[in-house]
């Protein structure tokens, strides 16, 4: 009860700050005051910029630390993460492909619409090749061979692109930025990401029976198969959508839940709340930073989270280590 008060505690004051931070300097009395008002310049910037790019702060930080979780959880492995399984470089090479056909020039949805649709094609390969009976190890192998093949294809279409201006926007796109969404990106993504928490959060009790093997979680009456399904579509739901709207943020999904393990005594149904809760504090934190640390020259979220995430797992790794030896 203690964790869940102080993450939301962090996410309200992270998702406050995220509104009060920005080019436009002004009080904040008068920020809060344009926020409700919506009149004048900053009326516009409050409503129509900031807000929403705070929601989706909140919508993408809650769907990697969650399916991370549900990840991790179901493999029972805790170097596992939601691009291990392909979703996200599928996701990416869809909106790729968008960018550079000038697809995503044609109407203002034609982006995430590639992006989402590659996602879940992957899926259902992924499905055909794991098998309806395949198991964790078989699922593993089928994401990373479609993670490596829509990699493969995204450089092969940067490599081959006729026109610069537009493999520079997709290496830009690639990198993860919140900047310029408007509430047109929260209506695309939102519907795709509840659809997919539902999906995950329902699998906690499947996951914690799989902390005692898959024989033992089959004796309790565990479905496997359809555990798997409802994990794999929740997965690419959040997945897609979060990187149709936000490129690629990566590391989120994969440290948030090692940080909190040890806070909710590794139980996989409480971790799932937990890192939801807790991938949004970091995007938020992640995306404020990002706005204060080279604010004249764009600084992206996914670059930042690299640069944090990595030492700070290598960290992690170190510390489990150390404390098994």
């Amino acid at each position: 009860m203690r964790l869940a008060i102080f993450l939301i505690t962090l996410v309200i004051v992270l998702f406050f700050a995220s509104l009060l931070s920005g080019a436009a300097n002004a009080p904040i009395a008068d920020s809060i005051a344009a926020l409700f008002s919506g009149q004048g310049p900053l009326g516009t910037v409050m409503q129509h910029i900031r807000l929403p790019r705070a929601i989706l702060a909140i919508i993408v930080g809650l769907s990697l630390g969650l399916a991370g979780a549900a990840m991790q959880g179901y493999l029972r492995n805790p170097l596992a993460e939601p691009g291990l399984i392909g979703i996200s470089s599928s996701a990416a090479f869809g909106a790729v492909v968008a960018l550079q056909t000038g697809f995503a020039a044609s109407f203002a949805l034609a982006l995430p619409a590639a992006a989402l649709l590659s996602a879940f094609v992957a899926v259902f390969i992924i499905l055909l090749l794991a098998g309806p009976r395949g198991g964790a190890l078989t699922l593993i192998l089928a994401g990373i061979a479609i993670s490596a093949l829509a990699g493969a294809l995204t450089s092969l279409a940067l490599n081959l692109s006729p026109n610069p201006y537009a493999t520079s926007e997709t290496v830009f796109w690639m990198m993860g930025s919140l900047k310029d969404r408007s509430f047109t990106h929260v209506q695309i993504a939102l519907p795709f990401c509840v659809i997919g928490w539902i999906a995950l959060l329902s699998t906690g009790k499947a996951l914690n029976a799989l902390t005692l093997g898959e024989d033992a979680a089959q004796s309790l009456g565990i479905n496997l198969s359809r555990t798997r399904l409802i994990l794999i579509l929740g997965v690419a739901a959040v997945i897609g959508a979060s990187t149709a709207v936000a490129g690629a943020v990566g590391f989120v999904g994969l440290v948030v839940p090692h940080l909190l393990r040890p806070l909710v005594k590794a139980r996989p149904s409480a971790l799932l709340w937990s890192s939801a809760l807790g991938g949004a504090a970091m995007v938020l934190a992640a995306d404020i930073a990002v706005r204060w640390i080279l604010p004249d020259r764009d600084l992206k979220i996914g670059v930042l989270m690299a640069i944090v995430g990595a030492p700070l797992f290598l960290h992690l790794i170190y510390k489990t280590r150390a404390e098994l030896s």
